[in-house]
């Protein structure tokens, strides 16, 4: 039986495996100037992309309707120098909104190799990510991440660790910008 570990823990944030493939990502943020409810779309997603362009490649967006997108993403090669391969995806992702509460459910879209993608990246495979905005308050929201990826995904336990530190990077970056937000 497997067991739960913490990959990375600081502040705000905790990044966890839970099992195999497995993996969860929690933190809030707050900002008493803005309704929270209003920012957690698909601009917010494009938001984490274009704060993060030393960690992100190519980011491609193919909206269908303010609750349903493809979003195809290159992740530069971070890990080149130990033999990781580079990584890209392509990603189906819809938008459910309920009381008090937005989900973001997406899964890799298994197809040809988008354009621009280069010939030796590989696919990283979503079977499920799930992001549950729980709007605590007008104006505060905690996240919750399950990631869960496909068999052939598999990540060295330290690559693991530093996986949680650049995600730490990013998710930082995005709170501090929506927390300084004035209106």
């Amino acid at each position: 039986m497997e067991t739960e570990s913490v990959l990375f823990i600081k502040y705000f944030f905790e990044f966890k495996s839970t099992s195999k493939n497995n993996y969860t990502l929690q933190f809030s943020m707050e900002n008493k100037l803005i309704f929270m409810s209003k920012v957690i779309d698909f601009n917010l997603i494009k938001l984490i992309y274009d704060l993060n362009k030393d960690i992100y490649e190519k980011v491609e967006f193919n909206t269908f309707s303010e609750n349903e997108t493809v979003l195809t993403l290159l992740i530069k090669h971070l890990f080149e120098d130990i033999g990781l391969p580079q990584r890209y995806s392509v990603l189906h992702i819809k938008r459910i909104i309920d009381e008090n509460q937005i989900t973001f459910q997406s899964n890799t879209i298994e197809c040809e190799k988008p354009s621009g993608i280069p010939l030796e990246a590989e696919l990283l495979l979503v079977k499920n990510l799930s992001c549950v905005c729980n709007l605590i308050t007008p104006h505060k929201v905690n996240f919750s991440f399950n990631i869960h990826f496909g068999a052939g995904v598999q990540f060295p336990p330290f690559a693991e660790k530093m996986i949680g530190m650049i995600i730490y990077k990013i998710f930082t970056r995005v709170k501090q910008f929506i927390e300084n937000i004035v209106v």
